[in-house]
């Protein structure tokens, strides 16, 4: 009998995190999973900011980044980014906590396409597309 497809992706999820010394070590937290789905929070440390006292755009990819890894990786097999892109819409500060909502928009054989959010309460901050490719085994 196959195994839930919720259950598969909290499974994957909990394995992904406890190998994901990067998200931990930034305090990065996964608040949801379900199959094609992820969120991910982040709360803007003062290591993070720049030199015009924002949160420094890597950051705000690499939450986003997150969110989509996980996002690809409900269904099982290990999926990896084989491109994706970011347009910053506004500033994140310190302290803001930062939600990064990750969604599939479509996924054929080893290919996917994911959306992603991130938000400080009602205000976009940036919209991610990533392009995920499943690895052969």
């Amino acid at each position: 009998m196959p195994e839930d497809p919720q259950a598969l992706a909290e499974r994957s999820a909990a394995a992904m995190y406890e190998a994901d010394l990067a998200s931990r070590h930034l305090g990065i937290q996964i608040d949801q999973v379900a199959p094609g789905q992820a969120s991910a929070r982040m709360v803007v440390r003062d290591t993070m900011l720049n030199g015009h006292n924002i949160c420094h755009g890597g950051y705000v990819f690499l939450l986003a980044d997150t969110a989509f890894a996980f996002a690809c990786n409900t269904y099982g097999p290990t999926t990896v980014a084989a491109t994706c892109d970011i347009t910053f819409l506004a500033s994140a500060h310190l302290g803001d906590e930062l939600i990064a909502e990750a969604t599939e928009r479509h996924r054929a054989g080893r290919s996917g396409i994911y959306d992603v959010t991130i938000r400080r309460a009602d205000t976009v901050i940036a919209e991610f597309r990533g392009h995920s490719r499943t690895m052969r085994k």
